[in-house]
């Protein structure tokens, strides 16, 4: 049994075997976080969290220096629908101009199909945005996941690991791969300080984004080994 282990650990190439591991841990903690966002009461560390981004007994006023609301609200708009879709269709639009359709219809299958699971989980839960402290802007959607946070993650990481692809050595591809995974985090921590997130919304838009983009990552893989996504070379 140890040696059939061994063999198949052997076969699985590293970067395969750690899409699934991440995969498997954002599903995990995404049905955990659900269970959190059905409570009838805000999770302590949801609370505890949320008020820290605030000064003590001031729940209307952010901490930090006056400029900091300002830029966090920039930070926020990297993650915003509009944002996402220019960046989305310019990036569809340049793979049309150098013939490589089969990576195009990817990459809007890739995030399309990452906004129609981010609004299905919003439906699902049904959690309303928390009203523990004022909210630094306007939303009107449901809560939990996080959409921002999820499609940070969804959008960016697809890109990155596209362009990934093209990079000379390991060093600037994983420059690429950690500019995405931080603008991602940035984006989902922004979200809380303006108050229009509890902590779990992010949290869970992350590991679902995550686990969404590793999961396109590998379809991706498997049609180039069998020659659909061809033109992606």
């Amino acid at each position: 049994m140890k040696s059939t282990a061994n063999a198949l650990l052997n076969k699985v190439e590293f970067p395969v075997l750690l899409a699934g591991l991440v995969i498997a841990g954002g599903l995990w903690g995404l049905v955990e976080l659900m269970e959190v966002a059905r409570a009838t009461s805000p999770h302590a560390f949801d609370t505890e969290i949320l008020l820290a981004f605030r000064h003590a007994g001031q729940p209307d006023s952010p901490i930090g220096p006056p400029w900091l609301e300002g830029a966090v609200r920039d930070v926020t708009a990297l993650g915003s629908s509009a944002v996402l879709v220019l960046i989305t269709t310019a990036t569809i639009i340049y793979l049309l101009l150098i013939r490589r359709p089969a990576t195009a219809l990817f990459v809007f299958v890739a995030v399309a199909g990452g906004q129609v699971l981010s609004s299905l989980l919003k439906f699902e839960v049904d959690r309303p945005r928390p009203e523990l402290v004022s909210h630094l802007v306007n939303e009107t959607s449901l809560s939990f996941p996080s959409g921002h946070a999820m499609l940070s993650a969804v959008t960016y990481l697809t890109l990155g690991s596209l362009a990934a692809r093209f990079l000379p050595d390991h060093t600037t591809k994983i420059f690429v791969l950690g500019l995405a995974v931080l603008t991602t985090v940035l984006v989902g921590a922004s979200r809380v300080y303006l108050g229009v997130h509890w902590p779990s919304d992010v949290l869970a838009g992350w590991c679902a984004g995550f686990a969404w983009a590793m999961l396109c990552w590998l379809a991706a893989r498997l049609l180039q080994r069998r020659k659909v996504m061809a033109d992606t070379e």
